[in-house]
């Protein structure tokens, strides 16, 4: 998202609306101004999308990472300048710095009743059992994004899964995180393919993730500004990993159809 314009943003967000149709609920950032007030210009303007929640970026809200010092009067500055009846978000970003809240700023966040839902990028199944806890009772949906611990995660409290290797598989995501409960060969063979192939988002994600859908036909090009070289040059064997990711998603998906 630090790529893109305001405008290409927002009308991603409202293309995304628009395709949803309402089937299911669209929450949207591009929270990414370092000035207090760019950042209520552009969470104003994605405000007005139609997305069903708006999600701040927590390194934004302490740029300097300064801490609780800075974040509170930030948040509540934004919180004022926002339609209260819309549900907000929280994203740990890893860019431009991976801002990891404190115990007592998920307090303070929970306690405004305001917010549904944590991109949690601790990476640490501890940090998101505790995270769990202390929201548990309430809308505050924690939502762990690193695959390694991604099915323990689930069984911990988190509310899903959130990483990017949700657009290699998300359906395998999804019926892990449905049968999280159970114990069973299929499930723990899963849950390691899931762990080892999210390995590659070292390899020029997103245009990896790009590449891997021109080969299943639903994306026409492969272009990134992020990623501004070929991966498949670059990361030795990387067309090869992506060969085996696809098949390890096929034998997955026809083990589950036949459970």
């Amino acid at each position: 998202m630090q790529r893109l314009t305001l405008g290409e943003r927002v009308s991603l967000a409202r293309s995304t609306v628009r395709f949803a149709g309402g089937r299911v609920p669209v929450i949207a950032s591009g929270h990414i101004s370092d000035a207090p007030e760019d950042q209520i210009a552009e969470l104003a303007a994605m405000a007005e999308t139609g997305i069903d929640a708006l999600v701040l970026v927590t390194n934004r809200l302490d740029p300097r990472n300064e801490g609780i010092e800075a974040f509170r009067p930030a948040l509540e500055a934004i919180l004022k300048r926002l339609p209260s009846e819309l549900p907000l978000g929280l994203y740990e970003c890893p860019a431009p710095y991976r801002r990891l809240l404190t115990d007592d700023e998920m307090k303070l966040c929970r306690d405004t009743g305001r917010f549904v839902v944590l991109k949690d990028v601790s990476c640490d199944l501890e940090t998101v059992r505790r995270r769990a806890r202390m929201t548990a009772g309430t809308p505050f949906a924690i939502v762990n994004a690193n695959a390694a611990i991604a099915f323990h995660a689930m069984r911990a409290g988190s509310r899903g899964f959130g990483g990017v290797f949700t657009n290699f598989h998300p359906d395998l995501y999804e019926w892990l995180y449905a049968n999280r409960q159970e114990d069973s060969p299929l499930i723990r063979d899963l849950a390691v393919f899931l762990a080892l192939a999210a390995m590659a988002e070292g390899m020029g994600y997103p245009k990896l993730a790009k590449l891997y859908h021109q080969r299943l036909g639903t994306f026409e090009c492969a272009r990134s500004r992020v990623t501004d070289y070929d991966p498949f040059e670059r990361h030795w064997a990387s067309a090869d990993l992506l060969d085996h990711i696809h098949a390890g998603t096929v034998r997955f998906r026809a083990l589950i159809a036949g459970t």
